[in-house]
């Protein structure tokens, strides 16, 4: 008898770990709300303190609301400062001299000149764009697909058809994930498209196409019959295991960063008067 293929739950991490880590009983449609304005009215922010205050407090949300795993504390604490001073180098470098030459000379390279003004625009931009992603973040890091889906339909009323025909869809990615890595290993077994090189590489990638594929085709087949026999589909709403509500907690969170995020922007008023 073979043993069941058992594969992780890609959500499983994703579940609240004490009252301390408030982000996680929070309805994913409040931690959505409370930054999309912030995220638009960043767009349209020039300077460089503005955002920079803005990322502090993703940073401070962050956190406080949440634990971390190895990856994101690498993507908070490592790759996101680091993309900001390599964007902002670029987008210095890119920036047109005849604009800023009137700044201070920071850098003299033959023909080429970098000015501070250019340092200026190039790191207001990258801040600014840390800025929304971090903000980003603080539903990403903290909210799992099955719960967005199922506050979506009971809060935004999207149809269940829709919204868990596409959970199931998301689904399949760490199962095609999960069938790619025994396929490599049963290939190494087998000793198939040894070698090494480029050709070599390109013969494995073509063996693990046709057994993935076959693989993906039965896993369809499988939640199709599995939604057939739950009728899905046969009628307009469905009875809801798991409730994701809309608490008063909620509504707190959302109108304390809305607060908070008008206080930076009406402190720092990156507009002028002008």
């Amino acid at each position: 008898m073979t043993a069941p293929i058992m594969v992780g739950d890609p959500y499983a991490d994703l579940e609240p770990t004490g009252s301390r880590r408030f982000l996680y009983a929070l309805n994913p449609l409040a931690k959505i709300a409370a930054v999309v304005p912030a995220i638009i009215v960043l767009v349209f922010v020039r300077d460089l303190i503005t955002p920079l205050a803005m990322l502090a407090l993703a940073y401070a949300v962050l956190l406080v609301g949440s634990r971390f795993a190895a990856r994101s504390a690498m993507l908070l604490l490592v790759g996101l400062p680091a993309a900001i001073v390599l964007l902002g180098a670029g987008l210095a470098a890119w920036t047109d001299a005849a604009l800023v030459d009137d700044t201070a000379l920071v850098l003299q390279l033959g023909p080429w000149s970098l000015y501070a003004g250019a340092l200026a625009i190039g790191y207001a931009t990258a801040v600014r764009l840390a800025a929304m992603v971090a903000l980003a973040l603080i539903a990403g890091l903290t909210t799992s697909g099955p719960d967005l889906v199922r506050a979506t339909v009971q809060q935004l009323r999207v149809p269940y058809r829709v919204g868990y025909t596409a959970l199931a869809a998301f689904r399949f990615v760490p199962r095609f994930g999960h069938e790619l890595e025994v396929i490599r290993q049963a290939h190494r077994v087998r000793g198939a498209h040894g070698g090494r090189g480029p050709f070599a590489a390109l013969a494995r990638w073509f063996g693990y196409v046709v057994p993935l594929l076959a693989g993906a085709i039965r896993h369809a087949e499988r939640v199709g019959l599995a939604m057939d026999a739950r009728a899905f589909g046969a009628f307009p709403d469905r009875t809801e295991r798991h409730l994701v509500p809309w608490r008063t907690r909620d509504t707190v969170f959302v109108l304390a960063f809305f607060a908070a995020s008008a206080t930076i922007f009406a402190v720092f008023f990156p507009w002028g008067l002008g």
